[in-house]
C-alpha cells in the first residue's frame, strides 16, 4: 500500500539502509535517515539529498531521539565481523540500548517499528535449513557474541514491548545479503572476494571452503522488508528473509574469479572461532505469509555487484573488465578512497 508516511530509517546511510531509503521515497514517503556514520557513508545517499522529502540526521541511537514518525526501520548496527568486533561493547550497546530507545520512540508516537535482526541468532546451527522455530546454538562468551547475543536480546526487547505495551512490531532475520554499496573493507565474503579478484590478489578462504552460505541480492531483501512492514497487524515475525540457494564458499570464490577474469589464486587459512559452517534459510513462512521469495540468481547479482566494485576501485571511471554494469554509472559519488584489505582481517 502506497501513501505518504513519515518514515525513519536508522542506519540509513549504510548498505541496506540507503537502498531502503530510496524505495521508501519512490513510494511517496517522507524519509528521515538517521546514522552516526560508523560504517555508513554519506556517499550512499548523496543522490537523494535534493529530494525535499528526504532528510539526514547524524545521531547515535544509543542516545534517545525525539522526532515524530509513523514508522521506524531499525537497521543501525555494524553487520560485519571486522566492524562489530572492533568495539564489541559499543556493538552490544547499539543492539540493546538502541533497541530500547527506538522502541520507546515507537511507544510514544504509536509508530510501527521494524527490527533488522539476523541469521546469526541461530549461531552455528544444528538444524539445517534454519526455520524460525529453531532457537539456535550461540556461544554467549565468544568473540561474535557482541553481535549474535546483542541481536537476540534486541528481539527479546521487541517482543516484550509488544506484549507489555502493545507496540506494533515486525522482526526480520536477515541472511547473507550482497550488492552495490558494500564497503571494500567490510570483511564480508562477497565483497572480499570481488575486491581481491579485481586486484588480482590471492583470495582468502577461511576453513577448507566447504562451509556454506546463502546469498540474497539487496533488491530482493528490500522487497521483503516492505512486504513485512505492510503485512496485517499481528504478523510480528520473526521471519526469515534470505535466498535459500546454498553455495560452498569455495564455489563462490571460483565463480568470482571466472566472472572477473582474475589471475587470483585461492589461499586457505584457519576458520575463525564460532564461524558457522552452514547457513541456509527456511523461507516457507515468508512465502506463505508475505508472498515473498528471491528472484535474482547469484550470477546476475554478482554481475551487478562486480560492476559496482569495478567503478569504485577505478576511482569512479569504468574499468575495462568484461563485466556489464548494473547501471550506466554512479556519477553522483565522489571518487572513493580505497582501503586495501589485510588478509588477517577478513572473515
Amino acid at each position: 500500500m502506497h501513501g505518504q508516511k513519515r518514515v525513519m530509517v536508522t542506519g540509513g546511510t549504510g548498505f541496506l539502509g540507503s537502498f531502503l531509503c530510496e524505495r521508501l521515497l519512490r513510494e511517496g514517503n517522507d524519509v528521515l535517515c538517521v546514522d552516526n556514520y560508523y560504517t555508513g557513508s554519506r556517499d550512499n545517499v548523496l543522490h537523494l539529498l535534493d529530494d525535499p522529502r528526504f532528510e539526514v540526521l547524524r545521531h547515535d541511537i544509543t542516545f534517545p531521539l525525539y522526532v515524530e514518525v509513523d514508522e521506524i526501520y531499525n537497521l543501525a548496527c555494524p553487520a560485519s565481523p571486522v566492524h562489530y568486533q572492533f568495539d564489541p561493547v559499543q556493538t552490544v550497546k547499539t543492539n540493546v540500548h538502541g533497541a530500547i530507545n527506538m522502541l520507546g520512540l515507537a511507544k510514544r508516537t504509536k509508530a510501527k517499528i521494524f527490527q533488522a535482526s539476523t541469521s546469526e541468532v541461530y549461531g552455528d546451527p544444528a538444524v539445517h535449513p534454519q526455520p524460525e522455530e529453531y532457537r539456535g546454538s550461540v556461544n554467549p562468551i565468544g568473540p561474535r557474541a557482541c553481535y549474535d547475543e546483542g541481536k537476540r536480546c534486541a528481539e527479546t526487547l521487541f517482543f516484550d514491548y509488544h506484549r507489555q505495551y502493545g507496540v506494533e512490531i515486525r522482526v526480520a532475520r536477515i541472511f547473507n545479503t550482497y550488492g552495490p554499496r558494500m564497503q571494500t573493507n567490510d570483511g564480508r565474503v562477497v565483497s572480499n572476494f570481488i575486491v581481491q579478484a579485481l586486484q588480482n590478489e590471492p583470495i582468502t578462504i577461511f576453513g577448507n571452503g566447504t562451509q556454506t552460505r546463502s546469498f540474497c541480492y539487496v533488491d530482493d531483501l528490500i522487497e521483503g522488508f516492505i512486504r513485512l512492514m505492510a503485512a496485517p497487524a499481528g504478523m510480528t515475525g520473526p521471519i526469515n528473509l534470505g535466498n535459500p540457494g546454498e553455495f560452498q564458499v569455495r564455489e563462490l570464490a571460483e565463480m568470482v574469479i571466472e566472472m572477473t577474469g582474475s589471475k587470483s589464486t585461492i589461499v586457505y587459512k584457519p576458520l575463525p572461532v564460532d564461524d558457522p559452517t552452514q547457513r541456509k534459510p527456511d523461507i516457507s513462512r515468508a512465502k506463505q505469509d508475505l508472498g515473498w521469495q528471491p528472484t535474482v540468481n547469484l550470477h546476475d547479482g554478482l554481475e551487478k555487484t562486480i560492476a559496482y566494485f569495478e567503478w569504485k576501485l577505478s576511482g569512479g571511471a569504468r574499468n575495462r573488465l568484461n563485466v556489464k554494469p548494473s547501471q550506466e554509472a554512479y556519477p553522483h559519488l565522489a571518487a572513493p578512497t580505497v582501503e586495501r584489505i589485510a588478509p588477517e582481517a577478513i572473515r
